[in-house]
């Protein structure tokens, strides 16, 4: 299953992308796809609710603005320097424990939305992500166990200004939380549609020119080592958000680094969760 929300920023309404492409608004399923939803069941209660309903609901016209395909979430959590090719583009050791910061919910925008370049920012730049979404409260569960509480996946930007999170007083997340610097989607794939999350190519480019292009296999830690060690320093709760890192090739490890600039156009994809594009603009 495909989630999508849909609409106005700020008053997006929950839907589907079928198999064939067709977006179908599900409103009157009565649930935002949000904490509540993900930790009662709701994507289980959802499918037997469409097995009855699909012929009916209303179709959603291409055009319509794509937001965020989960409702802001409790917490957005990134790893930082997960590809061991990333690690060695910045110069840094490869990291024996995951590292761990947070991005403010605040930041969550849509896939198509603009990605605006904060004031003073001299260094924003870009990070195709893999991002996991968190099916029900996890806390202290075991390696093995954790996929248990994996609900699904979704393609996420995660847009750094690097003069902020290296020179502002060593907290990544002031580079890491301005506003439309967490885009999400096109689409939350359930877990069941992905049959290897640590087999799936990801990409992006600027104004056309490739920049990244690698595969999640490159992970130093996976997907169930990562929920398991995340779960041992603080609950994660449905709908939480972990962004598993980035791939070489983002705009600090360039020689010479490039950043965004106004006007700059950034496509992006993870093979089986869709394809976002974000164009570049400053502050106002």
């Amino acid at each position: 299953m495909k989630l999508i929300r849909f609409g106005q920023s700020g008053a997006e309404k929950p839907g589907i992308e079928t198999s064939e492409g067709q977006r179908l608004d599900c409103s009157q399923f009565g649930e935002d796809w949000n904490e509540n939803f993900f930790g009662n069941g709701g994507i289980e209660r959802l499918q037997r609710w469409l097995d009855d309903n699909h012929q009916n609901l209303p179709k959603v016209d291409d055009s319509v603005r794509l937001g965020s395909p989960i409702c802001r979430p409790s917490k957005i959590i990134c790893v930082g320097l997960n590809y061991s090719l990333h690690a060695k583009e910045t110069g840094a050791d490869i990291p024996e424990q995951p590292i761990l910061f947070m991005k403010a919910s605040s930041s969550l925008s849509g896939p198509f939305d603009p990605v605006i370049i904060p004031r003073k920012s001299v260094k924003t730049d870009w990070e195709v992500e893999l991002a996991v979404i968190i099916g029900k409260k996890a806390a202290y569960v075991s390696e093995e166990d954790a996929m248990n509480y994996v609900a699904g996946y979704a393609l996420h930007n995660d847009v750094s200004e690097r003069d902020f999170q290296l020179n502002h007083g060593g907290q990544w997340v002031k580079g890491k939380s301005c506003d439309t610097f967490a885009p999400i989607g096109p689409y939350l794939v359930t877990q069941d549609e992905i049959k290897d999350p640590h087999q799936l190519r990801l990409w992006l480019s600027v104004n056309g020119e490739m920049l990244q292009d690698s595969f999640t296999s490159d992970l130093i830690f996976d997907i169930p080592k990562l929920v398991s060690y995340i779960s041992q320093y603080m609950s994660l709760l449905p709908g939480d958000v972990i962004s598993t890192g980035t791939p070489a090739g983002v705009g600090l490890g360039l020689n010479p680094p490039r950043y965004l600039k106004p006007g700059d156009v950034m496509e992006l994809g993870i093979e089986g969760l869709g394809i976002a594009k974000q164009t570049a603009k400053a502050y106002v």
